[in-house]
């Protein structure tokens, strides 16, 4: 018997989080951060990593957006875009799933 997941798809509501499998870790031997996951390892660039920081399952994609925005001092509209498609990526490749969908 085999269970296919459903592709994620990252919407405003979708709370993003990493699943049990995917880490995001400081290497200190070289100063950078990376995201591991089994045989796979991501080194995301210092906005990806501010991005993946804010991804903890209680807050939206719509709610990171307006985060970032603040940070960044740009559009709303620009930031959702931009963080939506990053967030995409990374739920295509297993890195990410939403909270909201977790069993309980």
């Amino acid at each position: 018997m085999s269970a296919t997941a459903e592709r994620l798809t990252v919407a405003p509501a979708t709370r993003p989080v990493l699943p049990r499998h995917a880490r995001l870790r400081f290497d200190k031997v070289r100063e950078i951060w990376i995201l591991l996951a089994p045989e796979r390892v991501l080194l995301p660039d210092p906005v990806a990593v501010t991005v993946l920081q804010l991804c903890d399952g209680t807050r939206s994609v719509a709610d990171l957006a307006a985060t970032l925005a603040e940070t960044y001092a740009a559009p709303v509209a620009t930031i959702a875009a931009d963080v939506t498609a990053m967030l995409q990526d990374l739920a295509d490749k297993g890195f990410l799933i939403d909270a909201g969908a977790r069993p309980a």
